[in-house]
C-alpha cells in the first residue's frame, strides 16, 4: 500500500501546478461542494495526516524493536491511511528512503505499513507541517475491525450534515472551526441515488 502512495504521489508531483493532493477510497464522498473543499485546501497552512500515540495491542504492539534506534516506540505513531498533503510534504515523501526502508524490512502483519509509516515519518521529521488530524470522516463508534459502512436507507440531510458539522471543533490556520473534514467513507454504491437527491441543498450550484 505505501509503495502504491508513493508512486501516486510521484506521478502527482510531475505536473507542476498540482498543489495539494488527497488519497481517497472509492467508498468516500466529498462533503462539500469543490470550492469550498479546495479554498480550504488550497488555503491551509498545513498538511492533514492522522497521527496518534494508541498504546493498545493494535498501536504501540505492532511496533517491532529492530527498527531501533532510528524509530523508538516513542516515535511510532499510527493513523488512517486516508491523506491529504502540500506539495512540499509531497515531495520530501516520495524521496525518504531511510525510514521507508526500515518499514519494509521490519513491518509485517499484524504491523501495517499504511497505518504507520506516514504518521511515523511525519511525527518523527515533520511534525511542524501538519495538523495531526485526517480530513476524512470514519465512524467506528460500532466497533469491530471495520468502519461503519452507511446503506442508502440510511441517508438523510440530518446525517450529512452530523457528519459535516457534528464533530468537535478543530484548529485551522490557529482559529477554531466546527468545519474539520471534507470527505467521508465508507457508503456502498447503493447510496449513490440519495446522496443525489440531497446534493443541490447539501453543495449548491458550485
Amino acid at each position: 500500500m505505501v509503495d502504491a502512495e508513493r508512486r501516486l504521489l510521484a506521478n502527482a508531483l510531475l505536473d507542476p501546478s498540482n498543489q495539494r493532493f488527497v488519497l481517497l477510497s472509492d467508498s468516500c464522498i466529498p462533503l462539500f461542494n469543490f470550492t469550498t473543499t479546495y479554498s480550504y485546501l488550497v488555503n491551509s497552512n498545513l498538511s492533514y495526516i492522522g497521527s496518534f500515540d494508541d498504546k493498545r495491542k493494535s498501536g504501540r504492539g505492532r511496533y517491532n524493536p529492530q527498527m531501533s534506534p532510528n524509530i523508538t516506540i516513542q516515535d511510532w505513531r499510527k493513523g488512517s491511511q486516508w491523506f491529504e498533503v502540500n506539495r512540499d510534504l509531497a515531495l520530501e515523501i516520495v524521496a525518504e528512503q531511510n525510514y521507508y526502508s526500515l518499514f519494509k524490512e521490519y513491518c509485517h502483519p499484524p504491523c501495517y505499513n499504511d497505518e504507520h509509516y506516514l504518521p511515523t515519518l511525519v511525527n518523527i521529521l515533520y511534525g511542524g507541517l501538519n495538523s495531526n488530524r485526517t480530513i476524512t470522516h470514519v465512524d467506528w463508534s460500532r466497533g469491530g475491525p471495520h468502519p461503519r459502512k452507511y446503506a442508502a436507507s440510511e441517508i438523510t440531510e440530518e446525517l450529512l450534515n452530523s457528519i459535516r458539522f457534528g464533530s468537535t471543533e478543530c484548529v485551522y490556520n490557529d482559529n477554531t472551526t466546527p468545519m474539520c473534514v471534507l470527505f467521508a467513507r465508507k457508503f456502498t454504491p447503493a447510496t449513490l441515488n440519495p446522496l443525489l437527491m440531497f446534493a443541490p441543498s447539501l453543495y449548491g450550484s458550485t
